[in-house]
């Protein structure tokens, strides 16, 4: 068995491992309840009241569940509206949704819609890029699914759990991305120096990004809390939690991605020219990563922007509409969060350029192997 078989080895068995264990807070879900696919067979709209453009009351619907132990039942079921257009949701005959209940006594008792049920097409979805990543990059495409896999993990099961429990969230959000840094580097990569680069170049980009963060926090005047959901933490009580740190840690996880792939990008060139060329000597190799670095970090910056801007669009159009000035709008404390967020992102994605240009011109040095420069 070859290093690339044993590294995919080992990230599969650490998923398999992480798909088992518990986060710690399965016992915060509702006891002895059921969570099921279910068809609307009718509704009835008379609990609810039309206010301008949002719906309050509730909406009585008729269901009949399509899954689960109890399938081919048939229920009432409470949709509560808010008044809120993002969180409520009105059914008609036909519509399958989720739907959780409780039984009193041998019959459905308690039950609640919680959402179209949106899991089939998300299954799909997921199917279909997963075809279409092997069928563009082969074997090299699986490898970057695992590493996907093992990302979204080690977010759900090891990063979140740890903020929750009030663990250090810095060292966890370092120890995270840098597992999280050497499943990309090392299966994309491969243990090779082309991985090593990567994974070395990557790393001390986020550990820039996260000095930067630290440093400007304060003069921001920015807390946990201007994140969306935050608040929410506070009033189910944790509210002790070291929102700051949490922060930070979501600054340099966000951009983490970008950082990786503006580092396997210079990594496998010097790799290739060193490939090609196995007499250039480790001034060439670094400037042959820097006009690689160059060429790709002004698109990436722009990427940066377009990512965490995108996600904020109606929140802009709100402010055009109001006619607020440039001034009030860059100064809103959760505008500012962003802000930070984009340019110490940037900053870090910039410096990651030179960094890892100059750890792969030394790793491919010729003072180092003499092997070939894949190794």
């Amino acid at each position: 068995m070859n290093k690339d078989a044993i590294i995919a080895l080992f990230f599969t068995i650490c998923c398999i491992i992480l798909i088992f264990i518990p986060t710690g807070f399965e016992s915060s879900q509702s006891e002895n309840s059921y969570l099921e696919k279910a068809e609307v067979l009718s509704v009835d709209n008379n609990g609810m009241e039309h206010r301008q453009i949002v719906y309050t009351g509730t909406q009585d619907v008729e269901i009949k569940l399509e899954s689960g132990p109890h399938k081919g039942t048939t229920a009432l079921v409470v949709n509560p509206l808010s008044g809120k257009m993002e969180y409520d949701e009105i059914y008609k005959p036909g519509d399958h949704i989720l739907v959780e209940y409780k039984l009193h006594e041998g019959k459905i008792n308690l039950a609640y819609t919680r959402g179209y049920y949106r899991l089939n097409h998300q299954l799909l979805l997921v199917a279909l890029f997963a075809v279409l990543l092997f069928s563009v990059a082969g074997i090299t495409g699986l490898k970057a699914l695992l590493s996907f896999c093992f990302a979204g993990l080690m977010i759900w099961k090891v990063l979140i759990p740890l903020f929750m429990k009030d663990v250090a969230p810095i060292p966890v959000s370092l120890a995270v991305t840098a597992a999280l840094t050497g499943s990309v580097s090392f299966l994309v990569g491969g243990w090779t120096r082309k991985g090593l680069t990567c994974f070395l170049g990557a790393f001390s980009g986020l550990i820039v990004t996260w000095l930067l963060a630290r440093i400007f926090l304060s003069g921001f005047h920015l807390n946990g809390a201007v994140r969306p959901y935050t608040e929410n933490l506070f009033y189910t009580g944790y509210a002790h939690l070291d929102f700051n740190g949490i922060f930070l840690s979501g600054i340099f996880l966000a951009c983490s991605g970008a950082v990786m792939d503006l580092a396997m990008d210079i990594a496998a060139s010097i790799a290739e020219v060193k490939h090609k060329k196995n007499d250039i000597t480790t001034k060439e190799l670094f400037f042959s990563g820097m006009a690689v670095g160059r060429s790709v970090v002004g698109t990436m910056t722009t990427t940066l922007l377009l990512a965490y801007s995108g996600g904020y669009m109606a929140l802009l159009m709100n402010f055009m509409g109001l006619g607020y000035p440039l001034k009030q709008i860059f100064n809103i404390n959760f505008v500012a969060a962003e802000v930070l967020n984009t340019m110490v992102g940037s900053f870090g994605l910039v410096t990651v350029a030179p960094l890892t240009a100059a750890i792969g011109a030394l790793l491919y040095s010729q003072k180092f192997s003499s092997d070939t420069a894949e190794q």
